[in-house]
């Protein structure tokens, strides 16, 4: 089986850790064992999110004031590099020696009249209170927004339209590579009238991107693993319930919160539109029961409306 694992940035670095590469470093290990697990049975693509990450590496160039700050097309490449490296090396040590991996940095094509870009939605960063969120907003002309019980900045989140390095993805995983490839949603680029590309300010969301690259490869699965069990409809409220299996028209049909599940749902639900294509949200710590479909939410156009749990 050809599988997409979607590694989210919070499941990397939890919520409440420093972030640090030893946690982050720790986290990635756990994970990778169950990862080492299922490449001994499938073929796999990993991407993962940048989040928490390109957003400490912002906030870390506030501490260089004379210094130019970097883009953050180009924060996006350092942690896809980063993570991409971390994730590579424990994977190497959980595999057999012959197993060959390889860190594809990866940029991803953008329209450059996305709307997203007048609204910003993607989180990033750290959690702030709300009175540190607009301080922040306030002094360096930030967008915050609400998360769980914080605020965090937000930043624009285009679709990816087209990931440009399609064709070494392909061959890599033709000779039987583990690929780790658009980290972050990739690095957003857009195409001038000449062809040539340019860096734009962006973070493209890893779910979609994730969604994109497991159509263009024929993926069977795609895994989207987080922080959170499963899906919940009614998050947050005392209606709140546990959604088990769902068809993908049935589940696009029900709001989620915008910027942090309401694209995993999207690029679940566009993925699983094709036959014999599934999706399954769930917990990182449960990585290879989610691949099995015992747990999560699997969404599939075979499966008719919704099934929620108790």
């Amino acid at each position: 089986m050809r599988i997409v694992i979607a590694l989210g940035g919070n499941a990397l670095l939890k919520r409440g850790e420093p972030a640090s590469a030893t946690a982050q470093r720790a986290n990635v290990r756990a994970a990778a064992q169950s990862i080492a697990r299922a490449a001994a049975q499938h073929d796999l693509v990993i991407v993962h999110g940048n989040g928490p990450q390109v957003g400490l590496l912002a906030l870390q160039a506030e501490h260089a004031p004379h210094a130019e700050p970097f883009p953050l097309d180009v924060l996006d490449a350092e942690t896809e590099g980063m993570i991409g490296y971390i994730i590579e090396q424990e994977l190497s040590n959980a595999l057999p020696a012959k197993r060959a991996f390889a860190t594809l940095l990866t940029m991803v094509e953008v329209d450059p009249v996305d709307a997203a870009f007048n609204t910003p939605d993607k989180p990033i960063g750290p959690v702030y209170s709300k009175t540190r969120a607009q301080r922040l907003a306030h002094s360096k002309g930030w967008r915050v927004a609400s998360d769980g019980k914080g605020f965090r900045r937000v930043v624009p989140s285009p679709r990816p339209q087209r990931i440009v390095e399609m064709r070494p993805i392909r061959w890599l995983l033709e000779k039987g590579t583990v690929v780790i490839c658009a980290g972050g949603g990739g690095i957003p680029v857009i195409a001038d009238q000449n062809g040539a590309r340019h860096g734009v300010e962006a973070v493209i969301d890893k779910d979609r991107c994730a969604a994109l690259l497991a159509h263009e490869i024929q993926a069977d699965l795609l895994v989207i693993a987080t922080d959170v069990p499963t899906v919940f409809a009614d998050w947050g409220l005392p209606t709140q319930r546990p959604i088990l299996r769902a068809h993908p028209d049935e589940l696009s049909a029900l709001h989620f919160a915008a910027g942090s599940m309401q694209p995993k749902i999207e690029a679940s639900c566009a993925f699983a539109h094709t036959p014999n294509q599934r999706a399954v949200i769930g917990a990182l710590t449960a990585l290879e029961q989610l691949i099995n479909e015992n747990v999560g939410t699997l969404i599939s156009n075979q499966i008719p409306g919704i099934e929620y749990g108790h």
